[in-house]
C-alpha cells in the first residue's frame, strides 16, 4: 500500500520538475544582479576591495568575477551553457566563502557562508541536472532535459 502511495506521490510531484528548475534558475539569477552590478558600477573599488581581502591578481580576479556574474546571469535566464555557467558561478560562489564569508562563520546573521553555501548548491543541481525543458540549452542542444 505505502509503495503504490508513494509511487502516485513520486508521479505527481515529477509533472513540475521541469518549471520548478525555470523558477530556481531566475531565482538565483536574481540573487546574482545586485552583487555583479554592485561590482561592476566601480571597477576600481571593486579591485581595491578585493586587494584589501588579500585576493590574488585583485584587478584582473574583480573583471574575471563581475564577467563571470553577469554573463551568468544571463545564462541562467536564458538557460543557455546552464552547466557550464553553474560551474563558473559555484567557482564564484567557493571564492566567496573563502573570502569574504569564512571568517565570519555560518550564520546569514553574522555574514557567513550560508547563502553563498545554499546558492551554490543550486548551482551544482543546475550543474547535475541541466537548465530544465524550459531552457535554451534543451532546445538547441536536447541535452536530455525534455524527458
Amino acid at each position: 500500500m505505502f509503495k503504490n502511495l508513494f509511487g502516485e506521490i513520486s508521479v505527481l510531484f515529477s509533472y513540475p520538475k521541469h518549471l520548478i528548475i525555470l523558477v530556481a534558475r531566475l531565482v538565483i539569477a536574481y540573487g546574482f544582479a545586485k552583487p555583479a552590478l554592485m561590482k561592476l558600477s566601480d571597477m576600481t573599488d571593486t579591485a581595491q576591495w578585493f586587494a584589501s581581502m588579500s585576493i590574488p591578481f585583485p584587478t584582473f580576479t574583480a573583471y574575471l568575477v563581475s564577467g563571470i556574474e553577469t554573463m551568468g546571469i544571463i545564462a541562467l535566464i536564458l538557460g543557455l551553457f546552464t552547466r557550464v555557467f553553474s560551474i563558473l558561478l559555484s567557482f564564484v560562489m567557493i571564492g566567496a566563502m573563502f573570502f569574504v564569508h569564512g571568517s565570519h562563520g555560518f550564520s546569514v546573521a553574522s555574514n557567513g557562508i550560508e547563502i553563498p553555501l545554499y546558492y551554490m548548491i543550486f548551482l551544482f543541481i543546475f550543474a547535475s541536472f541541466g537548465g530544465g525543458k524550459y531552457a535554451l540549452d534543451n532546445l538547441l542542444f536536447k541535452d536530455g532535459n525534455d524527458e
